[in-house]
């Protein structure tokens, strides 16, 4: 899986994708992750990518001639992208499920804006999603970029070491995941429960089914809604 990441603070992004499993997914030809600066395809001799907004209100947007050629580019030397991502605060919310979808796609080129916006003719002509990664707001789209590919490619047959382990996660079937325990058996007089040491797999897999469903009507019952699951009203 290919993902192509469009930036104007290319330092930013480049040192997370060298560390812990990304890393390990693009060293074993899984994932590969190219960062691309935008001021390379920026105007004049000072490369610039932004300007003052028209109606005047504050911050600065990105231009479109950069993005348009930068896009434009690397759609002429790599072929066309299953999806050109730009992420925005106002996009559809990145989900377990939306993760599971795109993991199944063979390229993304993902847009980061920065400033306040970027120019409206970008999202209407170039853009076929857009994603936000929570209702709040950053500085740019490069962390939200990091999230997305991180979330994506874990999913990436291979990347990770136990293909189960994904499937575990929470989200993927609606409810969190059961609390986790390891060495030693006691730590400070509080001891690891007794059915994980018990050998027993059909006991252990209830336990952790009746944590999981605990878990999630404590602390998220908005993913019980509709379930009918016990303890929540089906409409």
């Amino acid at each position: 899986m290919r993902f192509d990441l469009v930036t104007a603070l290319p330092g930013l992004v480049e040192s997370p994708l060298q560390h812990s499993i990304l890393k390990r997914a693009q060293d074993k030809g899984l994932v590969e992750v190219a960062v691309h600066d935008l001021r390379d395809w920026g105007l004049g001799r000072y490369r610039q990518i932004d300007d003052a907004p028209y109606g005047g209100m504050g911050g600065m947007v990105l231009r479109p001639e950069p993005l348009f050629a930068c896009v434009e580019h690397l759609q002429a030397e790599h072929g066309p992208y299953d999806e050109v991502v730009f992420l925005t605060p106002d996009g559809e919310t990145l989900d377990q499920p939306m993760a599971n979808e795109l993991s199944l796609r063979g390229r993304l080129l993902l847009l980061a804006g920065h400033y306040k916006n970027v120019d409206q003719r970008v999202r209407d002509t170039l853009v076929t999603r857009e994603i936000s990664v929570g209702d709040y707001v950053l500085s740019g789209g490069e962390l939200p970029a990091l999230v997305l590919i991180d979330a994506v490619a874990r999913l990436v047959p291979g990347v990770l070491g136990d293909a189960g382990s994904a499937l575990s996660d929470s989200f993927q079937d609606g409810l969190l995941d059961a609390p986790s325990y390891t060495r030693p058996a006691v730590f400070r007089d509080q001891e690891v429960p007794a059915v994980l040491r018990s050998g027993d797999h059909d006991a252990i897999l209830a336990w952790r089914e009746a944590q999981r469903l605990e878990r999630t009507q404590t602390r998220r019952p908005d993913l019980l809604k509709g379930t009918g699951s016990p303890g929540e009203e089906s409409p």
